[in-house]
């Protein structure tokens, strides 16, 4: 079973907690000064302690060790023993942390009730921990498209390291599924990670909520940042931090420590930090919103995490491995896209990036047509933001109603073969096997078109010469 650390100056006391608790199937280490105690934490931290309050001989006495041990490790349960017990001192030891207060000479078999249930809370909130670290699901990324493949590169390559990382991208992309890759890469992996939610903490309680609070009444509180240690603390949508908040978090990072509030002593940490953003910060710092400080200290290795519109060869496998990720955790049918469905989602805007593709695949799967294969018909049937028009399917944009049939159908022409040389992840012999043209006469129109290919984030993408600065 677990190992208890049992503290007390009398070694007839702790030498019969000892003898007790072994025959209970536990580990026990013993101590009976406080440097043995606080040496006996720093070289293995025990599952639990039993602390006596008066140590004679010693620098500290048991409050003391109480508040050291929950200011560095406040998931570890202490129960406090004392033979000088009253309710003042009781008070005082549950409002720093302990888990409960016994006074000598005390019951066998009350003690045992006591450690028992100390027990089961700390084994229940280390499973909460886990829980937490696991409600996201599998921690997988798909694609085999040329912009996956340069981010996945570019997360292996910060893994092993201690740096701190910014990803951009647009909201739905995947920013939070990123960081957690890096996390179960790392040599952290087997560390704490905890999601600071920028956008959802009232800008009021952020600092109790990342630093924690302590008090007279209440005790201790421990912050989300004590929370991540020896793991990685991730701040999503860091744009909306407050700014009083970023000039102490600038400080953590510099320093490594920072005080609860309310309280004064320093608190050690090691968390690495990730964020991620869908601002732009340099413009957040230009409009006083964002602190240039903080921007440089979390900008160590930017990495952009792609829209879907740049990745849209991935989609039909995204939208197969949703279909099998609903079919194992809610028992939905396990359905086939057909080729022109597929086609179509290919070519969707998708604003709301893999989250909004994997909406609509569960919405088709709950609300369709049964076991058979996803046409395209079923796709418009939930609304996917295509258009199905009034019988013909195809709906005709005002823009293209009020130009000439020549103009009209170059741009539709322009149009078309964007999406489709985009849905192919730039290969232009399979667009023109697609679209059932010779290699040589769909260079030729393209190029009357004005469409031409370059890189963008990695990937090959067309686009119209002159519009797009950052291709090529």
């Amino acid at each position: 079973m677990a190992d208890i650390l049992i503290v007390d100056d009398e070694r007839d006391i702790r030498e019969l907690i000892s003898d007790i608790l072994e025959d209970e199937g536990y580990t026990t280490r013993l101590a009976g000064t406080s440097d043995e105690a606080v040496a006996q934490v720093k070289k293995d931290l025990p599952a639990l302690m039993i602390l006596d309050i008066w140590l004679k001989d010693s620098a500290m006495d048991g409050i003391d060790i109480l508040k050291m041990v929950k200011r560095e490790h406040p998931e570890v349960p202490i129960v406090i023993i004392s033979g000088h017990g009253n309710i003042e001192i009781a008070v005082a030891a549950i409002k720093q942390g302990a888990y409960d207060f016994i006074e000598k000479p005390f019951n066998i078999d009350q003690l045992m009730v006591v450690i028992a249930r100390a027990m089961e809370t700390s084994r229940l909130r280390r499973e909460n921990v886990e829980l937490k670290r696991k409600e996201s699901g599998p921690v997988e990324m798909i694609g085999a498209s040329a912009a996956f493949k340069t981010l996945r590169a570019n997360l292996e390559k910060v893994m092993r390291s201690n740096g701190r990382v910014l990803l951009t991208g647009p909201a739905g992309s995947g920013k939070e599924l990123a960081a957690r890759i890096i996390h179960a890469g790392s040599d952290r992996a087997t560390g704490p990670f905890v999601v600071v939610n920028s956008a959802a903490v009232e800008p009021d309680r952020m600092e109790e909520v990342l630093f924690g609070r302590e008090g007279p009444e209440r005790g201790i509180e421990p912050g989300l940042l004590e929370e991540a240690n020896g793991g990685i603390l991730y701040f999503d949508e860091v744009a909306d931090m407050p700014l009083g908040t970023q000039s102490k978090i600038l400080r953590v990072l510099v320093e490594q420590s920072f005080s609860r509030v309310g309280g004064t002593d320093k608190i050690n940490v090691d968390v690495r930090v990730i964020s991620s953003t869908t601002r732009d910060l340099t413009a957040e710092i230009a409009a006083r919103r964002f602190r240039e400080e903080l921007y440089h200290r979390l900008n160590v290795v930017p990495i952009h995490v792609p829209p879907l519109a740049e990745r849209r060869e991935d989609i039909p496998r995204l939208g197969e491995y949703f279909i099998e990720m609903f079919n194992a955790t809610q028992g939905l049918p396990l359905r086939e896209i057909s080729d022109e469905a597929r086609a179509m989602l290919q070519s969707m805007p998708w604003p709301g990036n893999v989250r909004q593709l994997k909406n609509v695949i569960e919405r088709v799967l709950i609300l369709g047509d049964g076991n058979g294969v996803i046409e395209v018909a079923e796709l418009l049937e939930v609304d996917t933001g295509a258009e199905a028009g009034d019988g013909a399917g195809v709906v005709l944009p005002a823009a293209l109603a009020t130009l000439p049939l020549r103009e009209a159908r170059e741009a539709f022409e322009r149009e078309y073969l964007l999406t489709q040389i985009n849905r192919f992840g730039g290969n232009i012999s399979r667009t023109a096997s697609f679209v059932g043209m010779e290699r040589s006469a769909l260079h030729r129109k393209l190029k009357s078109l004005g469409v031409v290919t370059g890189t963008k984030s990695g990937a090959r993408v067309a686009y119209v010469a002159g519009e797009n600065e950052e291709a090529g």
